[in-house]
């Protein structure tokens, strides 16, 4: 049983890894490893109890009278760990469901062109700087999915050349990447990480914000090197031209959007309600807004405005891969697969440091997601108090700070190490091995200038 999940899981990830390769959705293989892995430790649950190998299961069963017998023990108590795992991951999805349609109405409404008309620059090198330093800002709001999917729409109606347009594309993933790991919601990695309360949002802010800073800094130094001249802009038909909502209807919606957002970590310090219940107030708030402004219009707009309309063109496969992603690893976690690697770690590697490092040259071929769904599951929070080695696994701690730093960044060393490089690479058909040539080895320093910061910093 024990190996059985890990190459059910294996497998799982290399259909994941090589989805173009196979041409099998990267969703489909998630959903179904989740799955089978919780299926492998189901049929397999009755012979670890018989054999003993959880006195931990017997202390929780005893007095329960759905758990009289062997069979009914291991049905019961697997069950019980499921259900235990699916409230934390229904409470990520839900964050995620309402992040990506509140983005998803503000983009309707045309409210990023209140980002966009501002950007009036030729130069190449200024609009790489101007784009790269917008990407970083704005993911650590939108998260960085949602940023490089704007920027891409951008640069796309800003530059014609298609290897000019690439190298800025790099350069997005990188600060798309920076900007979500010091942003409680700007990446799907810190939010797991905030949810699950291992950070808080001012420390985890004063410690990551300036290691990222530098993360992106340092490529777009080198970058400016290799950008001259002025960018030659396409001409755009009248489809993408066209406006149907007025000036104070795109503001409006914008910043309304923008302070829903950014009101979810203020309620859960003002009331100590999850994440995901600050989101779905803010969705609530934007829906209502978006149905007293889409009654002026004509029927064809106010169909397309509409939220409940909105909400079927949202990249629910998306949700479904993390969905996939978070049921395998939380069933590797009850397994007691993630405890044995984390002994390894320790034992091989020895100091945080190292180990998250680890983590984040991983995270430039594996998600990142699931790398930290899997460290959350390897290493519990430490009680405040703690010293010595468990110090730097308390609350805020440097392992769990480092961590969302080298799992956020680390996967723009490669195009398929993050949601942020998949969405620029289907968007502009970013080759893969172009990336690796001309954008990896500026990530690499990037990463490892950053680190050396964090490290000096703290």
């Amino acid at each position: 049983m024990f190996s059985l999940m890990f190459i059910v899981f294996i497998i799982g990830y290399l259909a994941i890894i090589f989805e173009s390769n196979i041409k099998i959705s990267k969703t489909a293989s998630a959903l179904f490893m989740g799955v089978a892995v919780w299926a492998v430790y189901s049929l397999n649950g009755f012979d670890i109890l018989s054999l003993g190998h959880s006195h931990t299961w017997h202390e929780f069963i005893v007095g329960h009278p759905d758990a009289n017998s062997i069979s009914g023990a291991s049905n019961f108590i697997l069950d019980t760990e499921l259900h235990s795992h699916l409230s934390e991951v229904a409470s990520i999805i839900f964050f995620l469901l309402g992040a990506m349609t509140i983005v998803e109405i503000i983009d309707r409404y045309q409210g990023f062109k209140v980002i966009t008309e501002k950007i009036k620059q030729r130069s190449r090198v200024k609009l790489l700087w101007i784009i790269g330093t917008l990407a970083f800002i704005m993911s650590s709001v939108l998260d960085n999915l949602t940023t490089t999917i704007v920027i891409m729409s951008l640069l796309n109606k800003l530059i014609s050349a298609k290897e000019e347009r690439w190298l800025i594309a790099g350069i997005v993933v990188i600060a798309a990447n920076a900007g979500g790991a010091w942003s409680p919601i700007g990446d799907v990695t810190t939010i797991m990480l905030w949810i699950g309360e291992q950070v808080t949002t001012l420390s985890l802010i004063k410690a990551v914000l300036i290691p990222s800073i530098v993360n992106v800094l340092v490529p777009l130094i080198i970058a400016s090197f290799y950008v001259k001249g002025q960018a030659v802009k396409p001409i755009l038909d009248h489809e993408e031209t066209k406006v149907f909502t007025t000036t104070i209807e795109r503001n409006l919606v914008f910043f309304l959007g923008i302070s829903a957002l950014l009101f979810v970590p203020v309620l859960k310090t003002w009331t100590g309600l999850p994440p995901y219940m600050g989101m779905l107030l803010g969705l609530s708030v934007m829906w209502t807004l978006t149905e007293v402004i889409s009654r002026r219009k004509d029927e064809e707009d106010r169909r397309r405005l509409n939220t409940g309309y909105i909400i079927k063109k949202l990249d629910t496969p998306t949700i479904l891969y993390f969905t996939g992603i978070l049921l395998a690893v939380s069933a590797l976690s009850s397994a007691g697969q993630l405890d044995l690697i984390a002994e390894y770690l320790d034992k091989h590697i020895g100091n945080i440091y190292g180990i998250n490092l680890a983590i984040g040259a991983l995270s430039s071929v594996v998600d990142n997601s699931s790398l930290v769904a899997a460290t959350m599951g390897m290493y519990e929070t430490a009680q405040a108090g703690s010293s010595g080695y468990l110090s730097d696994f308390v609350q805020n701690g440097d392992f769990w700070t480092f961590l969302t730093y080298c799992a956020g960044t680390g996967g723009s060393m490669m195009i398929i190490g993050s949601a942020a490089g998949v969405a620029a690479m289907g968007i502009d058909k970013i080759p893969f091995g172009w990336y690796l040539k001309k954008i990896s080895w500026m990530a690499l320093i990037g990463f490892l200038s950053g680190a050396i910061t964090f490290y000096l910093i703290n």
